[in-house]
């Protein structure tokens, strides 16, 4: 088992980080053309909620990039001596619309390191804040919980599956696949390889396939979202990932109205849950 010395991860806790973007029109185009957007933006838009995740990107070097296609431990974020990291769970709240074409700030706070145990050894679980502002005015603030853990044995069973809800009001059906994959990938500065490398994700992180990004599957699950209630746009949203999933087999997202409130998900071809976000809505100012 690895050892963990929690106190030195935690001296990380409050170090901050500050990156500055145009939010250039490029991207948001670009992703518009991955989703099959029937409407291209243009500069001057309100950039779609979820859609920061194209901007404000770290560049680390060749030389500062793990085996695994991750920026090597340290630096901003602790070095935790685990070799899985995972997007797990995170919020996001929005108060005023990001304009595509105008210059932002990020600034991004460690707020906790915590270690637990799971069926697989030690977890640890580091939640990272976001604030991104235009113009000095707060728009949207983040809050990202990263989850780091061992590698699971090669005859290791995938973790029980959840039967998604059976009674969604609205419901599409995605067939990803690897060009997918790597275009939000490189859109997202992701290198991590069970994204793009086949190979590596089977022989190295014992996959079955190709893993679909955490964060795409939020940004599928918001685009059916907008596309079923276009006039309410979204104020706050709370999402985690509960089950991979794979490039393999179709995939749906899905998503009803439970009084007040939204409810989304996405369900693998078997019906398991893998994702879920709840979502509340509201007139932004």
């Amino acid at each position: 088992m690895t050892d963990i010395n929690l106190e030195a991860l935690q001296a990380w806790v409050g170090r901050q980080e500050t990156l500055e973007d145009d939010i250039s029109l490029f991207p948001a185009k670009a992703l518009a053309a991955a989703l099959d957007c029937p409407v291209t933006p243009q500069k001057g838009d309100a950039l779609p909620p979820f859609w920061e995740w194209l901007y404000f990107l770290p560049t680390p070097t060749a030389a500062a990039t793990g085996a695994d296609g991750h920026p090597a431990k340290g630096g901003f974020l602790p070095p935790v001596p685990l070799p899985r990291r995972m997007w797990a769970a995170g919020e996001a709240e929005y108060l005023q619309p990001l304009v595509i074409g105008q210059p932002a700030q990020r600034i991004s706070t460690i707020e906790s390191v915590e270690l637990k145990s799971g069926s697989t050894g030690p977890l640890v679980f580091v939640n990272v804040r976001h604030d991104i502002l235009q113009n000095g005015t707060r728009c949207v603030t983040q809050t990202q919980n990263l989850v780091y853990r061992e590698h699971p044995a090669p005859d290791a069973p995938q973790p029980p599956a959840k039967a998604a809800p059976g009674d969604a009001q609205w419901s599409r059906t995605v067939k990803p696949d690897p060009v997918l994959l790597f275009r939000y990938s490189a859109l997202t500065y992701n290198g991590h390889r069970i994204h793009y490398d086949r190979p590596y994700a089977l022989q190295d992180e014992g996959y079955p396939a190709l893993v679909v990004h955490g964060p795409l599957l939020v940004t599928l699950i918001l685009d059916l979202l907008r596309h079923s209630l276009p006039d309410a746009p979204l104020r706050k949203l709370r999402f985690r990932a509960t089950r991979p999933t794979f490039d393999s087999h179709p995939f749906a997202v899905q998503g009803k109205a439970e009084g007040q409130s939204l409810r989304f998900w996405s369900a693998d071809h078997e019906g398991a849950l893998c994702m879920t976000l709840d979502a509340e809505t509201g007139v932004l100012s």
